[in-house]
């Protein structure tokens, strides 16, 4: 599962990346600080099996902290975008191409307006940071529609004669940019989709990838320097239709860098730090860390981890499920105690979760086990959040 850190240069998205994994990124303030895109591990936050079940666990794959369990979800922050990008400009399709495999997108905006539509730094007032968001999603609609006019005319006229259904002529066209077949027939629902390809249109099209978007790739909305944005600019971006978060994506990492160093206590997500006891502090330091205490009690925490856990609960509807290798002891083949916590979309089945630890475990499947009920469950059982398996196969 991948989560795609997306918006126009110089807004705070290598900040908000940095922040989010604590990976060494180049941040600066100027434009396409970014060119090759990074990679890193954030982690969203679950209850963990371990106080239910009255173990002590042994995480592997992921921490747990006082019965949280820390999820890992892969970040990939890639080059600013600009209008056009889709023909070429700025990076172009470079950024595009690097977004190919994100499930989702969280979109850093500047709420506080003062970076133009190209990420240059301007006067406060002078540009709607809505503005992003609605040049963004169009983008990424016209880089769809690209990809499915390539080739279109022929791949259509063979369609007609074979009388192919739309859905498999989109999906053969998208399935590089991890849309399903069912993600599509939704779209098609919303759409006036001539049954005929040889009929679509660019303004079909366009409709069309605008709603395959929304689905296949939903957003959420980072307001970022919210502690600086009119509250005029966070009413609007609120109103624009994606979830959208305060965030104060700087404040976070320099919470994280003080935690690292040992100055205070923090837990990412919370709404407050302390004072390490027996720390001192220069006058610089308390002015700076009062300053982001203020503001952390006026948006409720920093927004990054609240972005995250939005992205992969609410807008995704990700579990978290725990295989194990012995039921009864809640095991891997090492000994570790629920070693490892999977995020896998709502309404998975047993089968699916055997897949996802590894193909031949799907292929040859026979039967899982729900460690908590120790009852046998078959391949189609839905799994529920939380739950511990062991999937039984053929060696």
């Amino acid at each position: 599962m991948q989560v795609g850190i997306v918006g126009k240069p110089n807004v705070g998205k290598s900040t908000f990346f940095s922040a989010a994994t604590m990976a060494p990124v180049e941040i600066a303030n100027y434009p396409f600080t970014t060119i090759e895109p990074n990679k890193g591990i954030a982690y969203v936050r679950t209850q963990c099996p371990c106080r239910e079940l009255g173990v002590v666990c042994t995480p592997h794959n992921s921490a747990c902290v006082d019965g949280i369990r820390m999820a890992p979800v892969e970040l990939l922050d890639v080059a600013g975008l600009v209008p056009d990008a889709w023909e070429g400009k700025g990076l172009g399709n470079k950024f595009l191409d690097d977004l190919r495999q994100a499930d989702a997108f969280i979109n850093v905006v500047d709420a506080s307006g003062t970076t133009d539509i190209e990420g240059n730094t301007i006067d406060p007032g002078r540009y709607d940071p809505s503005e992003d968001v609605v040049f963004l999603r169009k983008e990424i609609a016209l880089w769809m529609r690209e990809i499915i006019k390539n080739g279109l005319n022929k791949i259509a006229r063979q369609a007609k004669m074979q009388g192919s259904k739309p859905e498999t002529i989109l999906q053969e066209r998208l399935a590089g940019l991890n849309v399903t077949e069912s993600q599509i027939k939704d779209a098609l629902k919303h759409t006036d989709l001539p049954a005929d390809p040889t009929l679509w249109d660019d303004d079909t099209l366009l409709t069309l990838c605008t709603r395959i978007r929304e689905i296949s790739k939903p957003m959420v909305i980072a307001m970022n320097k919210a502690d600086i944005a009119p509250k005029e600019n966070l009413d609007k971006l609120m109103n624009m239709g994606d979830d959208a978060v305060p965030t104060l994506a700087e404040t976070e990492l320099a919470l994280k860098k003080a935690a690292a160093a040992g100055l205070i206590d923090y837990v990412p997500g919370n709404s407050e730090f302390s004072v390490k006891s027996g720390v001192e502090l220069n006058d610089v330091q308390k002015k700076a860390l009062d300053y982001m205490a203020g503001k952390m009690r006026e948006y409720s925490g920093t927004g990054v981890q609240t972005c995250l856990e939005n992205c992969v609960f609410n807008i995704l509807d990700l579990i978290a499920v725990y295989p194990v290798e012995d039921e009864s002891r809640y095991t891997d083949h090492f000994g570790r105690i629920l070693p490892d916590c999977f995020l896998v979309p709502r309404g998975s089945t047993a089968k699916d979760l055997a897949y996802r630890v590894h193909t031949e475990l799907g292929d040859k499947f026979i039967r899982a086990v729900n460690a908590k009920t120790k009852r046998t469950v078959g391949a189609d059982y839905v799994l529920q959040d939380g739950d511990v398996v062991r999937i039984v196969a053929n060696r």
